[in-house]
């Protein structure tokens, strides 16, 4: 599909991207879904190591260093610094985010969250070329005085995502900038910019998760997710 194409080799090319195995992230999360839940500091300052191949994140520097967490589809840790495992969730689903006024103030939520978050966030748009991804161009969105162009994405049950359909933008530079899914039963836009290139893979440094109006359009405020990538590499 052409402008898939076009997007992964804005993004670096895929050729780049098939020699790459590991991704090491600085970076901070934030937004009213974690101050909500009193972890306005838990994600700060944090590191994200994790494979790009498989859904796999390790995060260390949670709570101010004194634990790491661990995501993967089938389990969720948290750990100490020593790397003793502390706790464990087996078997994780989304399904605890409709339940309870809080549902991020578990340690073991906010990793799988973030777990799926950042993994989903790092490996596209070359997550979109497997074939087990179904895709479809729609019609350009018109996003201020630009002509965005939109892939809609239907992902298989193998890959853990917010939401199994997503709608995909790309600039006139073929650099993802937005991404309409389904969050915690209401639809958002994530927006991203700033790219940067590490390691020679183009990444958004910043993304912004707002609110959909019907219409279309994203809400200015709340921000629900607010993430700042300080550092990347890969390899």
């Amino acid at each position: 599909m052409a402008l898939l194409d076009d997007a992964i080799e804005a993004s670096g090319g895929m050729a780049r991207w098939n020699r790459l195995q590991r991704f090491t992230l600085h970076l901070s999360i934030g937004g009213t879904l974690f101050s909500r839940a009193r972890r306005t500091r838990q994600f700060k300052d944090l590191v994200a190591e994790g494979a790009t191949r498989t859904q796999s994140v390790r995060f260390t520097g949670l709570t101010r260093g004194e634990k790491s967490g661990t995501y993967q589809p089938d389990s969720v840790t948290i750990e100490n610094p020593d790397g003793q495992v502390l706790r464990t969730w087996l078997n994780p689903s989304l399904q605890f985010l409709d339940h309870g006024n809080d549902p991020l103030a578990d340690d073991l939520h906010l990793v799988y969250f973030c777990g799926i978050s950042i993994w989903n966030y790092l490996t596209t748009p070359f997550l979109l070329a497997r074939p087990d991804v179904t895709l479809e161009e729609l019609p350009a969105w018109k996003e201020n005085d630009q002509a965005w162009r939109r892939l809609r994405a239907r992902f298989p049950p193998e890959i853990v995502t917010s939401s199994p359909e997503q709608i995909f933008y790309f600039d006139e530079d073929s650099l993802q900038r937005r991404v309409d899914h389904d969050l915690l039963g209401t639809q958002v836009a994530d927006y991203s910019w700033a790219h940067r290139a590490f390691s020679g893979v183009i990444v958004p440094t910043l993304r912004r998760s707002l609110a959909l109006r019907p219409d279309g359009a994203a809400t200015a405020k709340p921000i629900l997710l607010d993430v700042e990538v300080l550092d990347a590499a890969f390899d």
